[in-house]
């Protein structure tokens, strides 16, 4: 139920209010007497009406012991209290003499921290109910209630057990909701009175304070709001010097609110009794009279029996009403997740198909929102409003559950499309990365009906300070709540976090089958780098036997060979050679492999300068070899003797690989965010050559590049270069090669941490990029 506009003012007023200490209001109600006595049973303090009931002065008992009082049985039963928990209360029936009379009164005592508190109330019976007669009183009403499931019906059946018993004008059963406020859901009354069933009532009316006293005590009976209240004498505990804690009093005087507030009601007497769910104050049962009634003690202690017995049997009716909704919400989270566990596609399981996903929370929309990614379901926002949504959760929601059924009043971007997200659960799956889901519900026009305008409640004082007064009228007053979604249900609540928790049970699982992959595959690796050397490394000295042996024929017995004989010996030769370079490639990837980085502080100017010092050696065109530098390059940490080797590879490709009358080779870097566009996934370097999409690395790498005229690579090799052994050309073209330079400049990349890519246009020229991390 949503309060009206004004929450901020109520909830100002409600602060002040519930400052006041009503549980040691240092008076209690005329219809009995109150001794408040320390441990060892002397009487400390009394309420100021002794000499009416006991035809004592207060002045009398002050520091007596209770056997001024009481016979021995009777103190021995007080003293019982002293081993109780605090506010158990222990009844029993005594008899007093006064003026030379017996007079009989209902004793109930209790201990607090400091005090035992002993409280008799007069009566006309000599002696206790037995248990029959208690039986009689309660048993068939409580025979009625089990045998009602529904819960409207089972509350109302609870109303009129109750009015019958104590005979009061008007009962109502009052339930709080999450707020602090309640409706009247039953209601038994006398005809002529104007009925308050389904009239609901602020928080204001029965403020936090109250609320938990009457969480704490099951029962309150006020016999007559009219009579005017009797003070404790002294005002204060001697011994603590502290006002005396009635918490747990049955004679605790009424503060003057709640008795104006009920007067305005027309109502002179009040029976209250507690129903309590799962520790917490779910309603109370809601006795008013017309004029002033007290009720036996016996009546009371059956009322609160029987408030004790509602509130058992109330959370099994709950539970019932709840059950098939539980069930059934159960059924769809154990096919959902079993779905989910299954699926390759983790986004496809959740959506589709998309019923499942409302269904688990009863919801008309959803988003999925896996990083920058994010997928609707049924009625939602746009993505743009949904995005906006996400990052002011990422601000304003600290929990990984939230929930509101009023979003437009948190956040009022959402008043765009209440009527397809008024209400909001979010579910944060993960806090280290964006992975939320969203479910929506629209907006839910309702009238509230008013017991009395709520607003009528506050009061300003001369000193600008709010407070509560008791409102005038409790005629019908109607609201029109807008911004409002149906509420949502702690059962769906639950069914969120399970979702959640299943999640990342998943996740989890599958980590760790990764894990295994990769430790079974860094094995493999290894012992594949293993044999890689080994075999490579082995299969040079028959290699150079071969070569050896066919050049001395060819030296020694070529007059004994015919011209075929001749050359066949010569491509043995140029085969062996061949094979050694294939060797000479492998065995340097498999030292690679296993190679530990030396990284140091590297400028690569230097560097750079050194290779091409020996490219320009080794050529003996070097004079037509044009290398620009545009600016100097940067000094990184890395391993200096394996980057030469990419360096001295990439340079010379881009002149292997170039036809062109005067050939150029461009080294340079880009500094981070130059020349990049942000497409969300990371930044995408796009280069006016070509059109493919790499990501970049960490925004603090620089990307190094070296750009040729060459003769290009077609787009569908772009990716394939880097492969072992992989040539483009036939042997004869372009001065041959193993075809594993790049392998091994990827490799040296890598084991930087860094990434290479290229980009080519045919007969226009080629790029490579690279970064080390």
């Amino acid at each position: 139920m949503s309060q009206p506009e004004n929450t901020t003012t109520q909830a100002t007023a409600l602060t002040n209010h519930d400052r006041k200490p009503i549980h040691i209001p240092g008076s209690i109600q005329p219809h009995g007497v109150l001794l408040a006595l320390s441990t060892q049973l002397e009487i400390l303090q009394v309420s100021n009406n002794t000499q009416e009931h006991l035809g004592k002065a207060p002045e009398d008992l002050f520091g007596k012991p209770l056997s001024y009082l009481l016979e021995a049985q009777q103190i021995e039963t007080v003293k019982q209290c002293l081993v109780k928990k605090i506010g158990s209360p222990h009844a029993f029936k005594v008899s007093i003499n006064i003026l030379d009379q017996q007079r009989d009164f209902d004793a109930i005592a209790h201990r607090t921290e400091e005090a035992v508190i002993l409280e008799l109330e007069p009566t006309d019976s000599k002696s206790e109910v037995s248990f029959l007669d208690f039986h009689a009183l309660a048993g068939e009403a409580i025979a009625k209630m089990q045998k009602t499931s529904n819960l409207i019906e089972f509350l109302h059946v609870v109303a009129q057990e109750v009015q019958k018993i104590i005979d009061f004008d008007r009962v109502m059963i009052y339930q709080f909701d999450q707020s602090g406020a309640g409706c009247v859901v039953s209601e038994v009354k006398r005809e002529d009175l104007s009925p308050y069933l389904g009239l609901h009532y602020p928080a204001t009316d029965i403020p936090a304070q109250a609320r938990e006293l009457y969480r704490r005590c099951f029962l309150r009976f006020l016999p007559d709001l009219t009579a005017e209240p009797v003070k404790l004498v002294p005002t204060e505990n001697p011994t603590t010097h502290q006002p005396l804690d009635l918490s747990y009093s049955l004679l605790r005087s009424f503060d003057w609110c709640c008795a104006e507030y009920h007067q305005n009601m027309g109502v002179k007497a009040l029976l209250v009794i507690s129903l309590i769910q799962e520790q917490k104050l779910w309603g109370l049962i809601s006795c008013h009279h017309l004029t002033p009634k007290y009720i036996s003690y016996e009546v009371q202690k059956i009322c609160e029996f029987l408030g004790q017995i509602v509130s058992s049997e109330l959370a099994h009716k709950i539970n019932y009403s709840e059950w098939n909704y539980k069930v059934k919400l159960k059924s769809l989270q154990s096919d959902f997740l079993e779905s989910i566990s299954q699926a390759d596609n983790f986004i496809d399981a959740l959506i589709k198909p998309e019923i499942r996903l409302l269904d688990l929370v009863s919801a008309t929309g959803a988003a999925v929102c896996l990083d920058n990614e994010i997928s609707l379901v049924g009625a939602t926002p746009n993505i743009d409003e949904v995005q906006a949504l996400i990052e002011w959760a990422d601000i304003q929601v600290s929990d990984n559950l939230f929930s509101t059924d009023s979003l437009p009043k948190l956040y009022s971007e959402a008043l765009r499309f209440k009527d397809t997200a008024s209400g909001l659960l979010l579910l944060r799956i993960s806090k280290v990365r964006r992975y939320y889901i969203l479910w929506f519900r629209p907006e839910v026009i309702q009238t509230v009906n008013w017991a009395g305008n709520p607003n009528q409640t506050i009061q300003a004082e001369t000193d600008a300070s709010l407070t509560l007064s008791p409102r005038k009228s409790f005629e019908q007053w109607q609201e029109t709540v807008r911004l409002t979604s149906l509420p949502w249900e702690t059962c769906e609540l639950e069914s969120a976090i399970a979702l959640s928790n299943a999640i990342v049970g998943i996740v989890l699982s599958n980590a760790d089958e990764l894990a295994k992959i990769n430790l079974e595959l860094e094995r493999s690796n290894q012992e594949l780098a293993s044999f890689a050397y080994a075999a490579s490394h082995d299969l040079k000295e028959p290699l150079r036997g071969i070569y050896n042996f066919s050049t001395v024929l060819l030296e020694d017995y070529a007059q004994v060979l015919d011209d075929d004989g001749i050359e066949c010996l010569q491509t043995v030769v140029s085969l062996s050679v061949r094979m050694e370079t294939l060797i000479n490639a492998l065995l340097r990837l498999s030292q690679l492999g296993q190679a530990q980085l030396r990284e140091q502080a590297t400028d690569l100017n230097e560097l750079v300068t050194q290779v091409i010092e020996v490219f320009r050696a080794s050529r003996q065109d070097s004079r037509f070899v044009d290398i620009r530098i545009p600016r100097p390059l940067p000094t990184v940490q890395c391993d200096r003797v394996l980057v030469n080797e990419v360096f001295s590879n990439l340079i010379g490709n881009a002149f292997k690989y170039n036809d062109k009358a005067e050939q150029w080779v461009e080294i340079g870097y880009l500094d981070e965010g130059l020349g990049t566009r942000d497409w969300g996934l990371g930044k995408i370097f796009l280069n006016p050559i070509s059109n493919p999409q790499f990501p970049m690395p960490h925004a603090q790498s620089p990307i190094f590049y070296i750009r040729d005229n060459g003769i290009g690579i077609p787009q569908h090799h772009l990716e394939t270069i880097f492969r072992l052994f992989k040539r483009l050309h036939s042997q004869e073209k372009y001065g041959g090669g193993a075809g594993a330079g790049l392998a091994i400049v990827k490799k040296i990349v890598e084991l930087h941490n860094g990434q290479i890519w290229v980009e080519s246009t045919i007969g226009i020229g080629s790029t490579f990029y690279f970064t080390l991390e």
